[in-house]
């Protein structure tokens, strides 16, 4: 099977340093796509993964920081990088708070570009896996029924069956019933395992407790 090649995007107004930034990440042996303006970009074909952008911050029409600003906003995660000739100390906190892997000046240093677009390839790939295992979670959850994801959140705090079945005003047989539903359909096979997966998915145990027999 082929390798994916990581894409490089370039957004920035400088015809010139546009396809000097191109020549050199493919020379690098990255694919590169180029854009002029930042609203090119949003409408733009965007490749899979890995990727990462180098955006300049003072263009014409949208800015760099208000591009980052609107890939928040439409939930479009790729890592910036900030290439710029009039940065100040103000934008790149403001920048670097808003997620920006680096902010670079022109003329850039290229070891120092391309440890950047390494680091940000680098948390591309770790940021899809974090929102893949996230998604996968969330379709486990989806597939309880209201019954059921009841009894998992007092399952992870450790309740016992009859605890949980008084909680609900029910029986123990039943709880056990939808316990077994909730581990299957959670996919898991221990109560810790189930644990992990509930927190990582923002759902507290709160204290630690005891399996039921």
């Amino acid at each position: 099977m082929t390798e994916v090649k990581a894409t490089v995007f370039v957004v920035d107004d400088d015809a010139m340093l546009r396809k000097a930034l191109q020549r050199l990440i493919r020379s690098a042996g990255y694919a590169s796509d180029i854009y002029a303006t930042a609203q090119a970009f949003l409408n733009g074909e965007k490749a899979g993964s890995p990727r990462c952008l180098i955006l300049d911050v003072q263009m014409p029409g949208l800015s760099g920081l208000d591009l980052q600003r609107e890939m928040l906003d439409r939930d479009l995660f790729m890592p910036v990088i900030f290439l710029t000739g009039h940065g100040t100390v103000p934008m790149s906190v403001r920048a670097m708070k808003s997620g920006a892997v680096d902010f670079l000046t022109k003329p850039v240093d290229e070891k120092r570009l391309f440890f950047s677009i390494e680091a940000a390839l680098q948390k591309d790939v770790q940021e899809r896996a974090e929102r893949a295992r996230r998604e996968d979670i969330q379709r486990r959850l989806d597939a309880l029924t209201q019954r059921e994801y009841e009894v998992l959140v007092l399952v992870i705090t450790g309740m016992l069956n009859k605890q949980i079945a008084a909680k609900i005003g029910t029986n123990e047989k039943t709880v056990k019933v939808h316990r077994a539903r909730v581990m299957r359909k959670m996919e898991v096979g221990s109560l810790a395992e189930l644990v992990r997966l509930a927190e990582h998915a923002g759902i507290s145990s709160g204290r630690e407790g005891s399996e039921s027999e």
